[in-house]
Order: structure tokens, then C-alpha cells, then sequence
């Protein structure tokens, strides 16, 4: 059984997961209920699983061909090795997020439901109206990248804490804490490094104005 959870984190995780998948007027978003969120996360999490599981046998297949060519080398054995390690750690990846798509319906059933789809739908709703400044403030921390050029759950994850930091008074350590826990469980191995320092850098920033 999956452990219980604050409300207000699994929130964030559904808000996170659901937030590509509901579209439409912020304000239609009241009639959007539980069973709605948990589905749009469960659908973006096995998309993830399968776009990663693609990859994974991609990988594979150059390997193979690396590993039977016609004259093989060191070097080309060592580039199939990694091309085959790479798609074993993309596949660890497919798993966890499948893991997570099917505790994903318990552990919301373990929770306060009302809590974790109010506070879900709030956080939903801010950043569908609030995304150009969210963006801007973004833009500015972000030095030299660019936010569309970031992998879309780096996106997501940096709008909902700047959300809650610039309109849902969260408290700034609590809002970097918690969006480097997301960053944790579905970024990539340095994105919650990423995430945490542009956070910084906003809340700096902030501080200065």
C-alpha cells in the first residue's frame, strides 16, 4: 500500500501531472472533479512510459548494429556498451513511472479528496491565468536559456512554485522544497539541481525588488 501523503502534495503531483491535459477557461475548472485529475495524470504519466520505453528500444537497436558490424572495434564496442547501458537506465525510468501511474488512484484515495482537488484546481487555475506573468518572471532568472527550450515537466514544475510564491502566498522555502521533491520523482537526474538553483535566483531576486 502506497504511504499516505500531506494533501497539499499530492496536489502539486496531481496539479503537475494533469496540468498539459486540462485545457479550457480557468473558471470551467470548478466543474473539473478528482476523478478527472487523477485520469489526465495517469494518461500523462503512461504517455511518459511509452515515449521512454520508445527511446529505450531505439537505443538498443543502435547498439546492435554498432555491435554487428562488419569490422568491430574497440571503440565501437564501447559505443554499443553505452548506447545498451543508456536504454537499461530509460527503461529503470519507464518502470518507476509506471509504478507511480498505478499507486497513483490509491494514494489520492488515502487522502483528504476534497482538499487535494481544491487546492489541485487552485493551482491549476493560477497558472492558467497568471501564465504570461509566470513566464516573464521566468524569462528574467532563466540567463541563458530559454523556457520553451526546457524539457515540458521543467516548465511546470518552475510555473506551479513561482504560482505559489507570487500568488498563493506560499512561503518561498516551502514552495523550492516542494517543486525539488517533484523535480525528484520526474525530472531528470540534474533537473532538480537546475530547478532549485533558477528558483534562487527568482526568490533573490525578488528580495532585491
Amino acid at each position: 500500500m502506497p504511504p499516505r501523503q500531506q494533501p497539499r502534495r499530492i496536489s502539486r503531483e496531481l496539479a503537475l501531472l494533469s496540468l498539459s491535459q486540462i485545457k479550457g477557461n480557468p473558471e470551467k475548472l470548478e466543474q473539473v472533479d478528482l476523478s478527472e485529475l487523477t485520469l489526465a495524470a495517469i494518461r500523462t504519466l503512461t504517455s511518459e512510459v511509452q515515449d521512454t520505453l520508445e527511446t529505450a528500444s531505439a537505443e538498443v537497436k543502435r547498439g546492435h548494429n554498432q555491435l554487428f558490424q562488419s569490422e568491430t572495434r574497440a571503440t565501437t564496442v564501447e559505443s554499443a556498451k553505452t548506447m545498451i547501458e543508456d536504454a537499461l537506465t530509460l527503461t529503470q525510468t519507464a518502470i518507476n513511472r509506471l509504478a507511480s501511474a498505478v499507486e497513483f488512484p490509491e494514494i489520492v484515495q488515502l487522502a483528504t479528496q476534497h482538499e487535494v482537488r481544491q487546492y489541485a484546481i487552485e493551482l491549476i487555475a493560477t497558472v492558467a491565468r497568471r501564465r504570461n506573468d509566470i513566464d516573464q518572471q521566468l524569462e528574467v532568472v532563466l540567463k541563458d536559456w530559454q523556457l520553451k527550450r526546457l524539457a515540458k515537466i521543467d516548465q511546470d514544475i518552475l510555473r506551479l512554485a513561482v504560482a505559489e510564491i507570487l500568488f498563493l502566498d506560499i512561503p518561498e522555502k516551502v514552495a523550492i522544497n516542494e517543486a525539488v521533491e517533484l523535480a525528484k520523482r520526474y525530472s531528470d537526474d540534474d533537473g532538480y539541481r537546475f530547478i532549485n538553483g533558477v528558483l534562487r535566483r527568482f526568490t533573490d531576486q525578488m528580495k532585491q525588488k
